[in-house]
């Protein structure tokens, strides 16, 4: 498994104003094949020779792209610390509307098997306590485990700044 390529990938991709699905129907891949992908892990030469075409890049480049580093593949340090932010808000979007659509359901047949008891009480707010953390987390609001904590916690191992 890789970090860089993943990368390339996704900043390609949002260069075109593309959305997983959309790259996805163009290259012939399914959505999880290209989730994976950005998310690090390694394709197949198929996969990347049509991430190739449709990404208008040279194929020996992008499979070079396994081997570099990602500022030398055109993703600045800034950009990949920017894509990967931004990865981490769409997991916790992607959380709400799961618990919208599982509790809403749950609701629902609640309300048709048993009105007078409101077990579904019991999925929905513990999940909705877990959903709270996970947003606080995603949008840096937890002071001790911030973007700005890491950063100054690597700088105190290293003994010198970033």
């Amino acid at each position: 498994m890789t970090d860089s390529s993943p990368l390339l990938i996704q900043k390609l991709r949002l260069q075109r104003g593309w959305s997983q699905e959309q790259l996805a129907e163009l290259t012939g891949l399914s959505v999880r094949t290209i989730q994976r992908i950005e998310r690090g892990q390694t394709p197949s030469a198929e996969s990347l020779k049509a991430l190739a075409a449709v990404l208008e890049v040279d194929f020996g480049d992008l499979r070079e792209a396994h081997m570099t580093p990602p500022v030398e593949q055109g993703v600045s340090a800034d950009e990949a610390l920017a894509l990967a932010r931004v990865r981490k808000i769409k997991a916790f979007y992607m959380h709400v509307m799961q618990y919208v659509l599982i509790v809403g359901f749950l609701v629902i047949v609640n309300i048709f098997v048993n009105p007078s008891h409101w077990w579904s009480a019991w999925a929905a707010i513990p999940w909705a306590l877990a959903l709270g953390l996970h947003g606080l987390q995603a949008f840096d609001r937890i002071p001790f485990l911030s973007a700005d904590w890491e950063r100054r916690t690597v700088e105190k191992y290293l003994g010198r700044k970033l």
